[in-house]
């Protein structure tokens, strides 16, 4: 290939990021070991739901990345899902401060920089930190994910989702880890012996050693991850009074010790979403970006099922208007067929220290498009807050390679004061949903006759009232919070809301002006997650019944129930919810 001058290459940058709609800023091109602030590389909004990578090595600038790239995503109306691995996200919360150096690095790149804080919704795995909790129960989990957490074979886990068809068929609810391994005990019971080997697949060995694992996830204090009341995802789909998506970050405070768990969690609320959201085609902005950090330890010693399940995931949620981000090291740490279908790609430094990282680094550079660039020297040379990135266009094209000097953030990149971060959440409208752990009569109650205890943890303490510059999302008032959840419903996920204005009667919403204190907030739902017969099987019932008599009429509507549980399990095995 004939050398091109430096202005030929910037000239090709110039042109190919030369874009029409809304984009997300992602900083100025780097070409020759000169920084050209007049060549601006950018990635279209309406792209996002195309996927990408954001990968490099430990210490190049991943999370500050994630951080530039969700302020802008909120700004735009976006709501964004990130996983604070670090506890570094949250100073999305707060306003950054100034400096020489970071006006020096703004202007070098033409960034217009100004402090500014995000509105952010502060979540936290079964309560596994300060954040608001977030549960799932086991039917909706599903048995491929479950297998995933309790690291079962193939064998093992087919052997599993006859548990889930059994329970299913007969009505046993599974909420948390006790329902399940009632069920799996009644099964390997001598009453059981019956239903075991009607299941024909699922031996008494198999069975227990599926148990013993149950009972070893439960010694480790996984139950609080598991029980009701269940978290909504169109949660995450929620924006600011201002017109700003919401930030909704997770705290993984204690991953080292559960990778397994909270990578499999992350799957589940992806899941969830492309179970519940409508089919939306090509939109000018996505719903939704989900940020998957860590992204290695979804893909490590997975199951066949596990696999192609992420795949169709990826694969189909990008027409219900979802992206998704994995963040990693390497691509080889994504499978082919995943990495195949992530169109944009910001990759920071390599190193190339050892055989294994220079073969990472040939893999690398041969995904990239052919550029102007010694792909190889470039990415082991690149510095913090340095990146190549390649991207869609407009029409669906890969943009040109370019060696990008990134945005800076507008919020803190560090951890939001800790009172401000209690102070947000105990302002927040999803306490009352989700602060207080339930336990309804379930597969446990119903196979042992005992009376329910109360399961997860409850919000600790009575926390403090927000301050009055805290930013609190969908919380200035409760008419507030049902126009929102009306919208949600109609626009985004669809459907016609089945809320209507002035549906909240005095004494179930908090006092006017005034913030939630304990005794205010309403009591959380008992809320089931099984899934409905629908209308559509009442009047094939009904219908059967008039024609053929009573007796049928209940048979229909039985078959009905059945098929409805059975068909309604989505790609992962995890249980359709809320359908209306």
């Amino acid at each position: 290939m004939a050398n091109k001058s430096t202005a030929d290459k910037v000239a090709t940058i110039q042109k190919g990021y030369a874009l029409e709609g809304a984009t997300i800023e992602l900083g100025a091109a780097i070409v020759d070991g000169e920084l050209h602030k007049d060549a601006p590389v950018r990635l279209p909004l309406s792209m996002m739901n195309r996927h990408g990578l954001v990968a490099g090595a430990t210490g190049t600038g991943k999370t500050v990345t994630l951080h530039m790239m969700a302020e802008q995503l909120s700004t735009a109306g976006v709501p964004v899902f990130l996983a604070d691995i670090k506890g570094d996200l949250s100073g999305l919360a707060t306003a950054a401060t100034g400096s020489d150096k970071l006006a020096k690095r703004t202007g070098s790149i033409g960034q217009a920089w100004s402090g500014k804080r995000f509105p952010v919704e502060f979540l936290a795995l079964g309560g596994d930190g300060d954040g608001i909790p977030v549960r799932a129960t086991i039917t909706s989990f599903g048995p491929i994910l479950l297998s995933r957490i309790l690291e079962l074979n193939d064998t093992q886990e087919s052997s599993l989702q006859l548990v889930f068809h059994f329970a299913d068929k007969n009505n046993l609810e599974l909420v948390d880890l006790k329902d399940l391994r009632a069920v799996i005990q009644f099964l390997t019971s001598d009453e059981g012996k019956e239903a075991l080997n009607e299941l024909g697949g699922l031996s008494k060995a198999t069975a227990g050693v599926i148990l013993r694992e149950l009972v070893a996830l439960e010694a480790q204090g996984m139950e609080r991850f598991f029980g009701e009341p269940e978290f909504d995802t169109a949660e995450l789909l929620r924006t600011a009074p201002d017109g700003r998506g919401v930030i909704s970050c997770l705290e993984l405070p204690t991953l080292q010790t559960k990778p397994m768990v909270f990578s499999t969690f992350l799957m589940w609320l992806l899941a969830d979403l492309f179970e519940d959201l409508p089919e939306a085609g090509d939109l000018d902005k996505p719903k939704l970006v989900f940020f998957l950090d860590e992204a290695h330890l979804l893909f490590n010693d997975a199951s066949k099922a596990f696999l192609a399940a992420i795949t169709t995931t990826v694969r189909l949620i990008r027409s219900k208007g979802v992206g998704i981000f994995f963040v990693t090291q390497t691509p080889k740490d994504v499978p082919a067929d995943v990495l195949g279908q992530l169109a944009n790609r910001i990759q920071h430094a390599l190193r190339a220290f050892t055989p294994e990282d220079a073969k990472a680094l040939k893999a690398t550079v041969s995904t990239f498009p052919v550029s102007d660039y010694d792909l190889e020297e470039t990415l082991t040379s690149a510095g913090i807050g340095e990146a190549v990135v390649t991207v869609m266009n407009e029409s669906g094209a890969p943009t040109p390679v370019a060696l990008t000097r990134l945005r800076a953030p507008e919020s803190v990149m560090g951890p939001s004061p800790a009172e401000l971060v209690r102070s947000t959440v105990a302002g927040s409208a999803l306490l009352a949903k989700y602060g207080t752990g339930v336990d309804n009569v379930s597969a446990y109650e119903k196979l042992t006759g005992k009376a329910g205890a109360s399961t997860g943890a409850a919000a600790p303490g009575q926390p403090p009232a927000p301050a009055p510059e805290v930013f609190v999302p969908g919380n200035p008032d409760q008419a507030a919070i049902d126009d929102e959840a009306r919208r949600i419903e109609e626009e985004i996920l669809g459907r016609p809301s089945s809320r209507q204005p002035g549906d909240w009667q005095p004494g179930s919403s908090w006092p006017s002006g005034g913030r939630a204190g304990a005794e205010d907030l309403p009591a959380p739902p008992a809320k089931r997650r099984t899934p409905p017969s629908g209308d559509m099987m009442e009047d094939i019932s009904g219908a059967l019944g008039g024609v053929l008599g009573s007796g049928l009429k209940s048979m229909a509507r039985s078959m009905g129930t059945q098929l409805g549980r059975e068909l309604l399990r989505g790609v992962f095995g995890t249980s359709s919810r809320r359908r209306r």
